[in-house]
């Protein structure tokens, strides 16, 4: 079986949409699925073993400008990406939105390829508080939704969602061809574990962090829709704590001339374990997401995480193992002095919710299933049948 997958960025753009593509497609190889990858390039991270490059040249002038990752392909690597549609049995790809995947969709209907969608997002949340950029945003990608995201999201075979959120709201706007699927992102369970209270101690002492004051971490990208001018506040607000900050972007935090504030840099899987194992709680404020993959894999650490009632809907089933607030300054800092003193009693059992929910073998198999479905010579008929009616 040939799959050609197709995401807006290889994984050093260091999103969770490209990381976990990545860890789909090298557990997908190593089951002996053919894989081709194509994402803007240049590519300067080695892919995993068994899956090929497709590098395709792109401009990348609106993230720049504003932070949203949108790159736009040259057009002869569109005709590239036309050419590898028909080289391959099954196209993949990691969102509706980007004018790869939308190229790629269109040359699958045109030769009867059977296209599978991994959406990972769905609307920016509605909140009178939100900055005039978020809501021109939220204008926009509502539309897209409505237009582009119907055209993809509806003409593909199989549509599956990371978050329960993403897959409601899709559901009252798409008619799809198959029922839609709500499969997590899975986790790497032996990379991302907890530590018992002796080993956490030594981890902090070893990083420099106070073993006495609270440990307030955000991971991810520096931008405003992740939350982070509500972090600057509370940090300001809560003196008491230490907060760290790994990932990269436009917003530094070293600015903010806080003296608890601490910046990490961007961190490898291997860094953000241990930052994870070292912190009392994992704080992302975010309004514009499905269900962020570092959410999973702090609490797969043992680290409670407070995010956004919006946020915890992606995920409904780990609503009792997460702390939610309204990203209001006042109830954002009401709500962390309220947990601060009990997140210590709470590690064992998130730790314990995310082994039983987000095993990577887990989400692979369903996967694997449905690109095996898709293979299946009945599909296969099915699709030509249906290309044979569109022509007449």
């Amino acid at each position: 079986m040939r799959v050609l997958l197709v995401t807006h960025y290889y994984p050093q753009h260091r999103s969770g949409v490209e990381l976990v593509a990545g860890e789909l497609a090298r557990r997908l190889a190593s089951r002996g699925i053919s894989i081709t990858w194509a994402a803007s390039g240049p590519l300067t991270d080695n892919l995993p073993a068994a899956v090929t490059a497709l590098p395709m040249r792109s401009w990348n002038g609106i993230e720049r400008a504003t932070g949203f990752a949108y790159p736009l392909w040259h057009p002869r690597d569109l005709g590239r990406l036309a050419s590898a549609v028909r080289d391959h049995d099954i196209v993949h790809l990691h969102e509706h939105l980007y004018l790869g995947n939308l190229a790629a969709h269109l040359a699958g209907r045109r030769c009867s390829r059977p296209v599978v969608v991994t959406q990972h997002t769905s609307q920016i949340w509605s909140n009178p508080d939100l900055s005039l950029g978020l809501r021109a945003l939220r204008a926009i990608l509502a539309m897209s939704n409505r237009t582009l995201g119907r055209l993809v999201l509806a003409g593909a075979e199989q549509t599956i969602f990371i978050s329960a959120k993403a897959r409601d709201y899709f559901a009252q706007l798409i008619p799809f061809c198959n029922p839609p699927l709500y499969v997590p992102n899975g986790v790497d369970l032996t990379k991302f574990r907890p530590l018992d209270q002796v080993a956490r101690k030594a981890l902090r002492c070893e990083l420099g962090w106070s073993p006495h004051r609270p440990a307030m971490l955000f991971a991810g990208r520096m931008i405003a829709k992740k939350g982070l001018p509500a972090l600057r506040g509370l940090a300001a607000r809560l003196p008491e704590c230490d907060w760290y900050f790994a990932g990269w972007g436009p917003i530094d935090p070293a600015s903010w001339g806080l003296a608890n504030v601490h910046c990490l840099g961007v961190a490898d899987h291997g860094k953000l374990a241990r930052y994870y194992q070292a912190a009392d709680l994992f704080v992302l404020p975010s309004l514009t997401e499905g269900f962020p993959l570092v959410v999973q894999e702090a609490m797969a650490c043992g680290t409670p995480a407070l995010v956004s009632a919006d946020t915890a809907s992606g995920a409904p089933e780990s609503l009792p193992y997460l702390i939610t607030a309204d990203v209001v300054a006042d109830t954002l800092e009401a709500k962390l002095r309220d947990v601060l003193p009990s997140l210590g009693d709470r590690r064992c059992a998130v730790a314990e919710f995310a082994r039983e929910h987000w095993d990577w073998e887990r989400c692979v198999d369903a996967y694997e299933a449905v690109l095996n479905h898709l293979n299946s010579p009945t599909t296969k008929c099915e699709l030509d049948s249906r290309s044979e009616r569109r022509s007449c």
